[in-house]
């Protein structure tokens, strides 16, 4: 059998991270091997964008393998699978708040959050915080000046980061979210306003990728760099 992966085993040692399996395009068969493989490794896997129908094909092909040693779990709201024991969250290193302006945003929350939980960071969700009712934002501002690091996934026109920006210092990364009516465009509104913000020091990933907005939370925090309250 053609192997049709390589592996990056040093990935943790060398960036403080597990390395991650982008399941969207890959077939059930080839997660399988990748997590099997991850497995013997002693390394946690994590794979992102796996729907239900695949995550079960995933799981079935697994199935010869012990799975009290496996810890295979499908997480449907982040769209994820984990094989092997997630860590404990270590408060000491940071905790991440990631925000989100609607429900809507909440599968790459999920994603960005699950993301950050494989690498033992503590975080914390909060919905429906969207510059609609920035009243809502408004009355948690004193409790995130606690988080070391802000995450805000937006659709629309994208402007909960740079509200966010605006009014507390700690790094905040955008997160434009693929939601919103036809001149959104999928999330290139959300994009462009992100990238065109007027607030000083907003980073930005791509459309949807909570996983890309939680590895730069890590490396925040990794580097020493960022201090919670």
């Amino acid at each position: 059998m053609t192997q049709d992966h390589r592996l990056d085993l040093q990935r943790r040692e060398r960036l403080g991270m597990v390395e991650a399996i982008w399941g969207e395009h890959k077939s059930a068969d080839q997660i399988a091997r990748i997590i099997s493989a991850l497995h013997e490794a002693g390394e946690l896997a994590l794979a992102t964008r796996v729907e239900a129908s695949k995550a079960e094909a995933v799981i079935a092909a697994l199935a010869p393998l012990p799975q009290a040693a496996l810890q295979l779990v499908h997480h449907p709201g982040a769209r994820c699978l984990t094989a092997g024991a997630l860590p404990a969250a270590d408060p000491a290193r940071g905790r991440v708040a990631i925000l989100g302006g609607g429900s809507s945003d909440l599968p790459v929350a999920l994603e960005a959050q699950l993301a950050l939980h494989c690498h033992g960071i503590a975080t914390e969700l909060l919905l429906d915080v969207g510059v609609a009712g920035l009243h809502r934002l408004l009355a948690h501002l004193e409790a995130l000046r606690s988080a070391a690091v802000l995450i805000a996934c937006a659709g629309m026109e994208g402007a909960l980061p740079t509200v966010l920006a605006g009014l507390l210092p700690q790094p905040v990364i955008g997160v434009p979210i693929s939601v919103g009516y036809g001149v959104s465009a999928g999330g290139q509104a959300a994009l462009n306003g992100m990238l065109a913000s007027c607030a000083p020091g907003l980073l930005v990933v791509n459309i949807d990728n909570g996983y890309g907005a939680a590895m730069a939370a890590l490396r925040m925090l990794n580097s020493g760099g960022v201090v919670s309250g």
